[in-house]
């Protein structure tokens, strides 16, 4: 059975485990993943840079790791949010397309229809991995040989470029908010970056809705205070990757 086949709810919980697993050392993600219908698994890992690739007989997802607070490289893309010229047009975060170029030409060569024979391809990420897979979605129609992504899901992603670069990415993009996840209100609007994508809002509840501005404004005033009642920050705590897996998996 394909992933295209899943519905919407189906699809966005399987690519929340895949972005979970994707922290995964390789061994443990290899079991996991044979357990949601995965057959071959490759880790690409270049100077801290790490996304996988997993494949069965109809598709084929790369899942981009995150932030590891242990890992220097990580903190310093993030951190590295000077905007710089993009391959297409505009400006894209500089921590994020290094992070991309480092794994590129690897990934790029899994892409190609000569080697993978003609799968359908997907990309998700969380965090600093969810703007690894929005960038690397975004390069896939640039190469004749590579097959036209399907959909892109991302999981508490920040910002990745400027409204021109956004806009010319040309990728479906599910892009799922956790109610007061912080990390999805950086780099700054003030810095000229934009969100990508349809934006999917789960709200102090779980429950996934579409707030007016005001809307929004009181449920993340009611998800602090319940954080706090708790014992817990909540633009911290509603960043966490199993929290996105629990609320998507009530859908």
């Amino acid at each position: 059975m394909s992933i295209k086949d899943f519905t919407f709810n189906e699809r966005s919980l399987l690519f929340a485990k895949l972005a979970q697993i994707a922290y995964l050392k390789p061994e443990d993600a290899t079991k996991q993943v044979k357990k949601l219908g995965f057959t071959t698994v490759e880790f690409y890992n270049i100077d801290g840079a790490q996304a996988y690739r997993f494949m069965n007989k109809h598709d084929l997802v790369i899942a981009c790791r995150g932030t590891e607070p242990t890992e220097y490289n990580d903190i310093k893309a993030d951190a590295n949010a000077l905007p710089v010229i993009a391959e297409t047009v505009s400006r894209v975060h500089r921590g994020f397309k290094q992070e991309v170029d480092e794994l590129w030409p690897l990934v790029l060569e899994d892409l190609k229809r000569k080697a993978n024979d003609k799968k359908e391809i997907w990309f998700c990420g969380h965090s600093l991995g969810a703007a690894m897979a929005t960038i690397m979605a975004s390069r896939c129609h640039l190469y004749p040989d590579v097959e036209p992504v399907q959909e892109l899901y991302t999981f508490g992603s920040p910002r990745v470029g400027w409204p021109e670069y956004v806009k010319s990415l040309g990728v479906t993009h599910h892009r799922w908010v956790n109610n007061n996840d912080i990390v999805t209100r950086v780099p700054l609007w003030l810095m000229g970056y934009r969100h990508h994508g349809t934006e999917h809002y789960l709200n102090a509840y779980g429950l996934k809705r579409n707030p007016t501005g005001w809307q929004r404004v009181k449920d993340r005033f009611r998800g602090m205070w319940m954080g706090i009642k708790k014992g817990t920050i909540d633009n911290f705590s509603d960043h966490s990757m199993v929290e996105y897996v629990k609320h998507i998996s009530k859908l």
